[in-house]
C-alpha cells in the first residue's frame, strides 16, 4: 500500500540532515528518511511526516466499558480504532502485532476524519475511541478526527499511556472528552526495564489532566506476577492516587496473560487482583474495579456514601442502574463521572466495521 505523507507537527530542525521530535519524552533525533522509535513519524526532506495519517488497523464497535471506562455514559457503544506503532516498548504488550508493527500494511483501512465522524454518527455510537495503539503517536490524525466528531456532538476517548511532552499534552487533550490512562506500574525500574520509558512523565500527565483540564479520566493497572504485584508498590501507588488525584478517580486492576516477550510469566490469579482491589479501597479510593476476570462484585459500582450497588455489571452487561441526575438514587450523593439517567443497552457485543462503510 502506498505510504501517506501527511505533514506532522511537534518537531524542530536539529541539524542539516536531522530533525528532533517534540511529541513524546523520547525526543527522537531522526536522520533523513528514517523513522522515530514509534516507526510512524518520519524525517522527509527535513520535515516531520505522519505515515499513518488516514489509515487504520481496523474499526470495531465496542462497549464503552471495554476501554475501560465505567463512569462515562455506561452501556453505550463506541467506535474503536487504532493505527500502527507505539512510543513505548512494553515487553508484555497484548496488541504487539499492531503496536510493534514495522510494516504499514497493518494499517490497511483508509478513512478521512470526516468520513470517520459521519460513520460514527450513522452507527449510533457515543463517539470514537482512539485505542489498540497509543493515539499520542498519531496525534494529528486523532485531533482532526476529534474536531470533526465534535461537529456532530460525538464524544472522543483516548486510551493512552500518557507518555507525552507538556506542550503537546496541552494541544492533544484539548480535543479529548475522556481518557483511560494506563499506569503500568509505580516504579521507575519497571518502566525502564519493561517499557523502555520513564514513570515521571506519566505522573505529570495525570496531574495535568486532573488539575488543568475537564477531561474525564480513569486509570488502568495491569497486574503482572513477579513484576508489579507486590503489596508495597500497590500501596504506594494507590496512596499517591488518593493524595494527588483524589478518591473519585476510578482505578481498574486487570489481569495479565502471557504475551509478546513475557510468555514465561504466569497469568494473574484472581486473588492478586482482589488483593490490589482491597489495598486501593483501604487507601480511600471510592471506585475500584477488577478486569479480565469474572467477578460481578468487584466489577460493579457502589455509592461511596450509602455503599449500595448503583451500577451492576456482569462483564460488560449492565444490570440494575440506580443513578439519576448524576446522583445515587438511594441517598442523592453525587457520583463522579458522566452519566445519563438511563443506562445504555449495548451489552457485550463487539462488531467489526468494514472499511467500505466509511466510503458510502
Amino acid at each position: 500500500m502506498k505510504q501517506t505523507k501527511h505533514k506532522a507537527n511537534f518537531y524542530h530542525v536539529f541539524s542539516e540532515t536531522k530533525i528532533q521530535c517534540n511529541l513524546c519524552p523520547r525526543q527522537c533525533v531522526i536522520p533523513e528518511g528514517q523513522h522515530g522509535f514509534c516507526f510512524v513519524r518520519q524525517n522527509h526532506n527535513q520535515e516531520m511526516i505522519l505515515t499513518t495519517y488516514g489509515r487504520s488497523s481496523g474499526f470495531c464497535i465496542d462497549p464503552i466499558e471495554k476501554k475501560p471506562l465505567n463512569h462515562f455514559y455506561p452501556g453505550q457503544p463506541i467506535l474503536s480504532f487504532g493505527t500502527a506503532g507505539c512510543n513505548l516498548g512494553c515487553k508484555f504488550c497484548q496488541n504487539w502485532d499492531i503496536s510493534k508493527a514495522k510494516e504499514l500494511d497493518k494499517a490497511q483501512e483508509q478513512a478521512s476524519p470526516l468520513e470517520i465522524a459521519i460513520a460514527t454518527k450513522k452507527l449510533n455510537c457515543l463517539g470514537i475511541a482512539f485505542t489498540y495503539n497509543d493515539p499520542v503517536i498519531f496525534a494529528e490524525y486523532a485531533m482532526d478526527i476529534a474536531k470533526e466528531c465534535h461537529q456532530f456532538n460525538l464524544k472522543t476517548v483516548a486510551v493512552t499511556a500518557g507518555y507525552i511532552m507538556p506542550e503537546a499534552r496541552k494541544i492533544f487533550f484539548k480535543h479529548i472528552d475522556a481518557a483511560n490512562v494506563d499506569l503500568k506500574a509505580f516504579s521507575q525500574t519497571f518502566y525502564k526495564k519493561i517499557c523502555m520509558a520513564n514513570l515521571e512523565p506519566i505522573l505529570e500527565t495525570l496531574l495535568y489532566l486532573k488539575h488543568e483540564t475537564d477531561v474525564w479520566f480513569e486509570l488502568t493497572n495491569l497486574v503482572i506476577p513477579q513484576n508489579n504485584d507486590n503489596h508495597k508498590e500497590l500501596d504506594e501507588m494507590t496512596q499517591w492516587i488518593a493524595k494527588h488525584l483524589g478518591p473519585d478517580i476510578p482505578l481498574h486492576f486487570t489481569a495479565f496473560h502471557p504475551d509478546y516477550k513475557m510468555t514465561d510469566i504466569p497469568k494473574t490469579e484472581a486473588t492478586s487482583l482482589l488483593a490490589a482491589y482491597n489495598i486501593a479501597k483501604q487507601n480511600g479510593l471510592h471506585y475500584v474495579y477488577t478486569g479480565n476476570i469474572y467477578d460481578s462484585k468487584t466489577g460493579s459500582t457502589y455509592c461511596p456514601s450509602c455503599k449500595k450497588c448503583i451500577i451492576e455489571r456482569n462483564w460488560y452487561e449492565l444490570g440494575n442502574y440506580h443513578i439519576t441526575n448524576g446522583c445515587c438514587k438511594f441517598c442523592n450523593t453525587k457520583i463522579a463521572g458522566k452519566f445519563s439517567d438511563k443506562a445504555g443497552e449495548w451489552g457485550r457485543k463487539r462488531i467489526a466495521v468494514p472499511g467500505a462503510f466509511f466510503r458510502k
